[in-house]
């Protein structure tokens, strides 16, 4: 079966997987997600875009005016609690907030990974040995030498550690 569909298949199996994530399962319903109906099953049943505007009471049609900032709001509200590992709860947003301000990524150079890998090197020490020299993670470290640090979300104070630590130039002034 397509992962994908339109729900015009012409096929009498819907089979036994989720088409959204794939998923395995004998419990899957119709949703209609981003415009296409698909099966899909109980972990990506909040995807489903149709849940609440049989609700809705209004004029019974798909005005894209008047009911947008509605159905915007429960997108965000269903995004929001995927986000919160489904529980809903996003108290440790409001007490902690984020970092990305505290510390940001800098401009890297181009080659910032073998620049910091092969100045390791040059010091003679190992990954473990760095990370105890400096308190950095191990895997902050072999992310800047894989030239992952923004994808990992390394922060800028790692980067400067490291080009300090290393006397080597990673950040791009």
């Amino acid at each position: 079966m397509a992962k994908y569909s339109t729900g015009s298949s012409s096929g009498g199996g819907d089979g036994d997987s989720c088409e959204l994530c794939g998923r395995e399962t004998g419990d899957l319903r119709r949703a209609k997600v981003a415009g296409a109906t698909l099966l899909v099953c109980s972990n990506c049943r909040p995807h489903d875009d149709s849940a609440d505007s049989s609700s809705g009471g209004g004029s019974g049609g798909s005005d894209r005016g008047d009911d947008s900032p509605s159905r915007s709001q429960e997108l965000a509200r269903k995004q929001a609690k995927m986000y919160d590992a489904g529980t809903g709860d996003a108290s440790h947003w409001e007490q902690h907030g984020t970092d990305y301000e505290d510390d940001q990524l800098p401009y890297l150079v181009s080659g910032y990974g073998a620049r910091a890998e092969q100045a390791r090197q040059d010091a003679g020490l190992t990954i473990e040995e760095l990370s105890e020299e400096t308190g950095l993670a191990e895997d902050d470290i072999l992310a800047v030498e894989q030239g992952r640090a923004a994808r990992a979300n390394v922060g800028g104070s790692v980067i400067r550690a490291l080009e300090e630590h290393l006397d080597a130039a990673l950040v791009d002034e």
